[in-house]
């Protein structure tokens, strides 16, 4: 991974599925930079920004920094209120 650069879809991926928990440091700066961007438009836009799925995702990776902190509770709310993606209960009623 040395000298290339990753998306954060991929960098989120390869978190995931780590087994050992541990993040090569160009994984951890490609989100580390993602995330203080998304943290930038969420500030300057603090009562309308809503995240994409994306977003989201690279927000919920960092759900401990935040906790605590109304700005991002009330982002975190916006997005699910604004979310058009299949819910788990959708998907579990899709099973039965």
């Amino acid at each position: 991974m040395t000298g290339t650069q990753i998306t954060v879809a991929k960098a989120l991926e390869l978190v995931r599925n780590s087994e050992t928990g541990e993040v090569h440091p160009g994984v951890d700066a490609t989100l580390e930079k993602a995330v203080v961007q998304l943290w930038s438009r969420i500030q300057a836009n603090p009562q309308t920004y809503v995240m994409s799925k994306d977003e989201f995702a690279v927000f919920n990776y960092f759900q401990e920094r935040y906790k605590g902190n109304d700005t991002a509770r009330k982002a975190v709310a916006r997005f699910w209120n604004n979310f058009k993606g299949e819910t788990p209960q959708a998907a579990v009623a899709k099973l039965v």
